[in-house]
């Protein structure tokens, strides 16, 4: 994640880069003052030997080194069984579930590409990678975490398709079409994360403590920000929004069957290998049995009508619950993300009027890495698909 030159907690420049908050000099000496006895004071690896003692300042970087692993670890074990429950669940190859798959290959690049070397550095505050190192490691990271918020406006927008114009969005909803759905969002993520490695801090044999992006340019911390988060949030917001007042409007206003007589051909074109071929004999063989025929056409009649109206509860609970998992997927991104953005928006523009501490920002860095580790969990727990998939496979492997 990117960061200024003075050495912050984690914040963001570019998108989800590692950025420390500037240590920003106020307008008088004594709030010089007070700011750094508060600082001394602080969790800051490099500022808390006043505060604490060397073994208690150990075993809180220990504890935090463990919890730090165990949310990578997780977010690698996760987005790996979604890909491999996907590969091996014919049912799952679908253009949709394509979308979900590439979500899965994102946030796993996030965990095995960003997340271990920001634990190394949120415990140290020191870079000793070198220059080469940072620059791929910025690069992944902010290519990744922008990738990964933008697969999910291209998600919601595959439903929004798919809800609002079925028919015609049928036609064209095919892997080709969620291909290039997925390199737009692949060029976007790297387009915003191109600008920094123009930027450098030292030279590749330099030593460096920090790594960073070494700019104070307020234009590419709002074109950064806006195209990895605030424009895709804008997006997304819109989208659930029309997504529910669809599903909402076909769950209150079914298309048909609801509140009218079946006629027979409705309810023969209706019932999924229901037949009413049967009962033509049964109508030509005389007068004795026309009571009992008619009994029996009623009773058919009733019965496929019960089906259909069976199946269109199962459906309308299917939208409910595919609105209801975009939501928390929307609500998830909003809470992980939205106090990242906003610092790394505000601290740059309003400059000497602002501080915040650098154990926030690294407490917002990691809120937004777990949007990578919450996305696979989401799925599997709201999307029935998913959860028999998952459970087969796991079934599978027990068994060998």
């Amino acid at each position: 994640m990117s960061q200024t030159t003075v050495k912050e907690g984690a914040a963001f420049v570019g998108v989800c880069g590692k950025r420390e908050p500037p240590r920003m000099s106020p307008p008088n000496q004594s709030v010089e003052g007070l700011l750094q006895e508060v600082s001394n004071r602080s969790l800051n690896a490099t500022e808390s030997s006043e505060a604490w003692d060397p073994g208690t300042l150990r075993a809180l970087k220990i504890s935090l080194a463990v919890v730090l692993s165990i949310i990578t670890l997780a977010t690698v074990l996760s987005n790996a069984f979604v890909l491999t429950t996907i590969f091996l669940t014919r049912k799952l190859h679908t253009p949709a579930n394509y979308l979900i798959g590439s979500l899965a290959v994102t946030d796993l690049l996030v965990s095995i590409l960003v997340m271990p070397i920001s634990i190394v550095y949120t415990i140290t505050h020191t870079w000793s990678f070198g220059q080469i190192l940072c620059d791929i490691w910025l690069s992944s990271d902010i290519t990744c975490c922008t990738a990964s918020i933008l697969h999910l406006c291209v998600i919601a927008l595959d439903r929004y398709w798919a809800i609002t114009d079925a028919l015609e969005y049928s036609k064209r909803r095919t892997a080709g079409h969620a291909a290039a759905m997925i390199a737009i969002v692949w060029a976007i993520s790297i387009c915003i994360s191109i600008p920094p490695l123009f930027w450098r801090q030292a030279k590749a044999h330099e030593e460096m403590s920090d790594c960073l992006v070494n700019t104070s340019q307020i234009s590419y911390t709002i074109y950064s920000t806006c195209g990895a988060f605030y424009i895709p949030s804008v997006l997304l917001i819109i989208l659930y929004g029309r997504i529910y007042v669809a599903a909402r409007n076909r769950i209150l206003n079914p298309p048909s069957l609801y509140g009218k007589r079946f006629t027979t051909a409705q309810l023969i074109a209706g019932s999924a290998g229901s037949s009413l071929c049967s009962l033509n004999p049964s109508l030509h063989e005389g007068h004795s049995h026309s009571a009992g025929s008619a009994l029996f056409f009623n009773h058919v009649k009733v019965k496929l009508a019960d089906s259909v109206l069976e199946r269109k509860r199962i459906s309308a609970a299917r939208e409910r619950k595919a609105t209801k998992t975009l939501g928390v997927i929307l609500g998830a991104f909003i809470i992980c993300w939205l106090p990242f953005f906003v610092a790394s928006l505000v601290l740059p523009i309003c400059r000497d009027s602002c501080w915040i501490h650098p154990a926030l920002f690294d407490f917002f860095t990691w809120l937004g890495y777990l949007n990578s580790l919450i996305n696979p969990i989401i799925y599997t727990v709201f999307n029935e698909e998913f959860r028999q998939a998952f459970q087969k496979v796991v079934h599978f492997r027990k068994a060998t």
